[in-house]
């Protein structure tokens, strides 16, 4: 069993990493919007009911019984961006920790697991996004290798940084 040190130590790697890889797969999501068609993103923009991030915090405050306007519900949405990374980016260092995989596959899997469980299924579920039927198929994909190069980052990240401390598995 790790001490707990080690798992402490796995948690923060994995918050970095995590972080990193949101900036990393942003720009990636940027571009392969632009490349589609003009047809698909008018279709995803009519059938989005909002920013998923937002609606998860407008979701979350009502529940709460608050609601969330202007600077709020922008902190709001951004705190919740970050918080899917940095609770998602773990998953890679169980892979590694636990199972004798290479690398960029633990990186692809824990990037893949996040887009079909995170965007495909429990956002549709939650309400935070429309039924991924309303999408056009370039919407699902985009999602899908954004997410693949969020996984490869956080496995590039967590190396690294488990490298520098002598810590790979």
């Amino acid at each position: 069993m790790p001490a707990v040190t080690d798992v402490a130590e796995d948690l923060a790697v994995a918050a970095v990493a995590g972080y990193l890889a949101t900036k990393a797969m942003e720009p990636v999501s940027m571009r392969l919007y632009e490349l589609e068609s003009e047809e698909d993103r008018q279709h995803e923009d009519a059938v989005r009911p909002g920013p998923p991030y937002e609606l998860a915090a407008k979701k979350i405050a009502a529940s709460l019984e608050a609601e969330l306007h202007g600077r709020a519900l922008e902190r709001a949405s951004l705190a919740m961006h970050y918080e899917l990374a940095l609770s998602w980016s773990p998953v890679y260092g169980v892979l590694r920790r636990t199972r004798d995989i290479h690398p960029a596959l633990a990186g692809l899997g824990t990037g893949a697991a996040m887009s079909l469980v995170a965007d495909e299924a429990m956002a549709p579920l939650l309400g935070y996004s429309a039924p991924n039927r309303a999408y056009p198929l370039a919407t699902h994909l985009r999602g899908f290798l954004a997410h693949l190069v969020f996984g490869l980052a956080v496995a590039a990240t967590t190396e690294t940084l488990w490298g520098l401390r002598g810590r790979r598995p």
